[in-house]
């Protein structure tokens, strides 16, 4: 298929490009970009004058949960959500059952990706077997099988011993050690951010030093082994100010924020009437780091944007607060609540965001997309600043309904997706 879209603005960080101009698909790749290009014979053209074309969008965080979680999500679920909300590649969690530990489990989530053909799907490999904590996985194995990075992910590794063997190993394969950071003797049974608010309804807190405690940890077996290491859902100001002193002393560390910590604090709990869809892990932080977060996107110390798309049936979030699963579902609303609140808030630029949820994820996991360059794989996302927007649970591709953004009005949404040149029908 060769594919013309015509009159587009086209914003690329990766070409520091922010102009309207034409882009030829083929074959998929990357023809050509440039003013006024022909269509030739047999060329189909889309006529995008108002609309604006980035590089594939690349959301790093997602649980597809399949195999052995069927009725949260499945590949073929998860990803037509990554195609309706503006994602052409996902990078997907090893908290399957059984865990992605394995070869086996690695090789059958690549197959069923490439049968459904919604998105590009990326594994994430466990780091210990079974999750445990216990002993590394065939770390080895795992790289060749596809994996792009290693994640206990919903678990951290207590072990600091474990935590410098696998930072020492993944060297060997360049592959990214990913930390789901939390001291679970300082966070406890706690359910929701320790404060005021978790004070005031009775329930037990998550104190912000749990995820600061193991960031520092982790940042001193980084400056000992040399390994790589992205820290997952960064969500305090502490840790934020951890990652940009270990940056300053040239560790390889990179690291990623949600949309929901940008964007709602602990209070949202209360708000909610206890709501099970603001329950998640790290949980909704204090005010002030959510100020911090949203400081450290716009001066470049955080890498990128994920969604931490959590699926959950709904009848295991219908249950009491302290009781429910920890998790809420992004992948439909991520590019559109970023468009909103973070663009047209004047917290970021255009070309800042797609760095944010395409170029960086790109180079730090190393995956195909980022670029709209001749050349680079033909997947693009198409936008439309203007559309209006009703976050609608009821409505998503995805087969959960968690999310604590429903009725929000928002501007701004994904409205096409590309993948390898070709228009996806999620």
């Amino acid at each position: 298929m060769t594919l013309l879209l015509r009159g587009a603005r086209i914003v690329d960080p990766s070409q520091d490009l922010d102009r309207q101009t034409d882009l030829l698909l083929a074959d998929g790749l990357v023809v050509q970009l440039g003013d006024a290009i022909e269509a030739g014979e047999g060329v189909e053209v889309m006529e995008l004058a108002g609309k604006v074309v980035t590089p594939g969008l690349i959301d790093v965080h997602t649980h597809l949960r399949e195999p052995g979680q069927e009725h949260k999500e499945t590949i073929e679920s998860g990803t037509r959500a990554a195609a309706a909300g503006g994602f052409t590649a996902v990078a997907c969690m090893a908290n399957t059952e059984p865990v992605n530990d394995n070869r086996s489990v690695t090789e059958h989530i690549l197959s069923e990706a490439r049968r459904h053909s919604y998105a590009r799907v990326y594994p994430i490999g466990a780091i210990t077997k079974g999750l445990r904590g216990e002993e590394l996985a065939e770390i080895g194995q795992l790289s060749a099988a596809g994996v792009v990075g290693i994640s206990d992910d919903g678990r951290p590794v207590e072990s600091a011993e474990l935590m410098r063997r696998a930072l020492s190993y993944s060297r060997h394969f360049d592959l990214p050690v990913i930390q789901h950071a939390q001291d679970m003797a300082l966070s406890g049974s706690g359910v929701m951010h320790e404060g005021a608010w978790s004070t005031q309804m009775g329930l037990p807190g998550i104190p912000g030093v749990a995820e600061d405690a193991m960031v520092a940890r982790d940042l001193l077996l980084v400056e000992l082994t040399g390994g790589r290491y992205h820290l997952q859902h960064l969500s305090t100001e502490r840790s934020l100010q951890l990652i940009q002193e270990a940056k300053g002393r040239g560790l390889q560390v990179t690291c990623e924020v949600t949309p929901h910590h940008l964007l709602l604090t602990d209070e949202a709990v209360f708000e909610s009437g206890m709501s099970t869809d603001t329950k998640m892990n790290p949980p909704l932080r204090q005010e002030s780091d959510r100020l911090a977060l949203l400081e450290g996107l716009a001066d470049g110390i955080i890498d990128l944007i994920a969604s931490d798309h959590a699926p959950h049936h709904p009848d295991e979030k219908d249950c009491e607060f302290s009781d429910a699963p920890f998790g809420i579902v992004g992948l439909e609303t991520t590019v559109s609540l970023c468009l909103d609140r973070l663009v047209a808030g004047g917290v970021l630029t255009l070309s800042r965001l797609i760095d944010l949820l395409s170029c960086r994820p790109a180079q730090v996991f190393g995956l195909e997309g980022g670029s709209l360059k001749e050349g680079s794989a033909a997947d693009v996302t198409i936008l439309d600043l203007e559309a209006e927007v009703t976050v609608d649970p009821r409505s998503f591709l995805s087969k959960a309904r968690n999310s604590p953004f429903g009725g929000w009005q928002l501007k701004g949404a994904p409205v096409r997706t590309i993948l390898a040149g070709r228009l996806v029908e999620p």
